[in-house]
């Protein structure tokens, strides 16, 4: 940048004093700048880019990439490996801010909130045995779109009458025991008016997968792993604790600023994104976005797990992991939710 600034200066014929008079600084600043010694805060960047003439793109950019290169100049290779996990925040940040929700998405969640404000209006007819049978109906769902074979029946039967179906492996019974149990769990996070950290987190996917692969219930994943039928890759083992560090900062800086749709939506995405653990991060992304919707008010948004269903779930996955377009995923999130809004009223009117 600072040979930039130099040669366009001696191009406009300015002096170094001629510039500072024109920025309105002090001379020795411009010869600081020239010199790299110093660097510019963004206003003066911009004055600079005015007067000698410069794309101020190009100028801003190279300024940035000054900042950067100051940062980790002394840090080696650790330094690229940072600047490789940043990359991707980045570029979702970018994205977001230069679109806003689509019209689709914005008229969703109006439907959503209308939906919603007249489900409050009929809470008091709201019971234990609705709430009950409706979970029962997530864990079926949820565990049916990882594979496990348990009719809604069966799953009643294993978790209510603690039966052991006939033909059903004992993964499966564990899986629909678990599970419950972290709803109910969720559902004591909720009593206790939490703020959602890492332990918590970590609390929920031990239940997941207690008793099922115990060495690795509620620890991230030591090895590299592949997800089956898609083209994402997650990222190495040694990325996956400051991947997640950021994962809740990011939870933190926006959980004021976006829809509880959106906000559950994006937690479920990034999350099974990183892929953090062995194993359950289908089951524990999608409890922690429904313990983000319930804490907000909402009902549970129960992913159907139907053949057709689940491809459109992978698909829209795929689509925001792969080329950061997140619009099919947020919309299907949000169809859902209003699904299970709906009926959930339905239910209580009558």
């Amino acid at each position: 940048m600072n040979t930039l600034l130099k040669n366009a200066r001696k191009q406009k014929n300015l002096k170094t004093r001629e510039l500072a008079q024109l920025i309105g600084i002090d001379q020795a600043l411009i010869s600081k700048f020239e010199n790299g010694s110093r660097k510019p805060t963004k206003e003066q960047i911009k004055k600079l880019a005015e007067i000698l003439e410069i794309n101020y793109e190009i100028l801003l950019i190279e300024w940035i990439k000054a900042r950067i290169l100051y940062e980790i100049k002394d840090e080696g290779e650790l330094g690229l490996k940072a600047l490789l996990i940043a990359e991707e925040e980045i570029r979702y940040n970018a994205s977001f801010k230069r679109k806003k929700l689509s019209k689709n998405l914005q008229a969703i969640l109006k439907e959503i909130d209308d939906i919603k404000k007249e489900l409050d209006n009929f809470r008091q007819f709201d019971s234990f045995r609705i709430a009950q049978a409706l979970e029962l109906e997530y864990t079926f769902e949820s565990n049916r779109i990882e594979g496990n074979t348990l009719t809604l029946r069966e799953t009643d039967l294993v978790i209510n009458e603690g039966l052991t179906v006939s033909g059903k492996s004992m993964r499966e019974h564990l899986e629909a025991i678990n599970h419950q149990e972290a709803i109910g769990y969720i559902k004591q996070l909720l009593e206790r008016n939490f703020t959602l950290n890492e332990r918590e987190l970590l609390s929920i996917h031990n239940l997941i997968l207690r008793g099922i692969i115990p060495e690795d219930a509620g620890k991230y994943r030591k090895v590299q792993v592949m997800i089956k039928g898609s083209s994402h890759t997650p990222p190495q083992p040694y990325l996956v604790s400051k991947a997640m560090e950021d994962y809740f900062i990011w939870f933190l800086e926006n959980k004021n600023k976006l829809h509880p749709i959106i906000l559950a939506a994006e937690m479920h995405e990034r999350l099974v994104t990183i892929h953090p653990f062995i194993d359950g991060n289908g089951r524990t992304s999608r409890l922690l976005m429904n313990l983000i919707l319930l804490q907000s008010g909402y009902v549970i948004a129960n992913i159907k797990g139907d053949y057709d269903t689940r491809m459109e779930y992978y698909n829209s996955l795929e689509a925001a992991q792969t080329s950061n377009n997140k619009e099919d995923f947020l919309l299907f999130i949000a169809r859902t939710e209003k699904e299970s809004l709906e009926r959930y009223l339905s239910i209580i009117k009558q």
